[in-house]
């Protein structure tokens, strides 16, 4: 099944950006690659209840069953033994992908208290944008009352673009809310 944002970049953004940007080849116009949607577990490291309710929230989240990533070293100050799940990770792409980041527009975002945009400056030089969430109320998905502690997630938007402003327009286009600052 084709997504509402999938046919709405083909469509729409991939035109108004040739325009934009004067691309002679639909391929040069910045593309969504992929979504890295990240968790760390944080004390809860300690409890495989805890590990097991983290990763099926995030299951939930992204309609993605996702990985437990592990540590490579032991640290002694962290309490941190070698090969111990450290945190969860969901790489969407495709279909999926698009999915998400349509949910994440559209319901979750402004979903947030006291919600006003979201900041410019967590561009890479490349246009990867990196958001960080402090809770996963947001997400319609998931129930209020099956919550065990409130835990918050990294979301890289990796985008094929040349440059940081090629990146912005995309995002821009797709409806992205963010901050305008003048």
């Amino acid at each position: 099944m084709v997504q509402r944002l999938n046919n709405f970049y083909l469509e729409k953004i991939v035109p108004e950006l040739s325009k934009q940007f004067h691309y002679t080849n639909a391929l040069q116009v910045p593309r969504l690659k992929k979504i890295v949607i990240n968790r760390g577990f944080g004390a809860a490291s300690q409890n495989a209840k805890a590990i097991d309710s983290c990763l099926e929230e995030l299951s939930i989240i992204a309609c993605q069953k996702g990985i437990i990533t592990r540590s490579k070293k032991p640290i002694a100050g962290f309490k941190l033994k070698q090969n111990m799940p450290v945190g969860v990770a969901v790489t969407l792409r495709g279909e999926r992908m698009y999915a998400f980041f349509d949910r994440l527009i559209n319901l979750a975002l402004p979903r947030i208290r006291d919600f006003r945009g979201i900041s410019l400056k967590s561009f890479d030089e490349q246009g990867n944008y990196n958001l960080g969430l402090q809770q996963q109320l947001m997400f319609p998905e998931i129930d209020y009352d099956k919550i065990d502690q409130y835990q918050g997630m990294d979301i890289s938007i990796v985008i094929c673009s040349k440059t940081r402003n090629e990146a912005i327009a995309l995002l821009q286009q797709f409806g992205m809310p963010f901050i305008n600052k003048k």
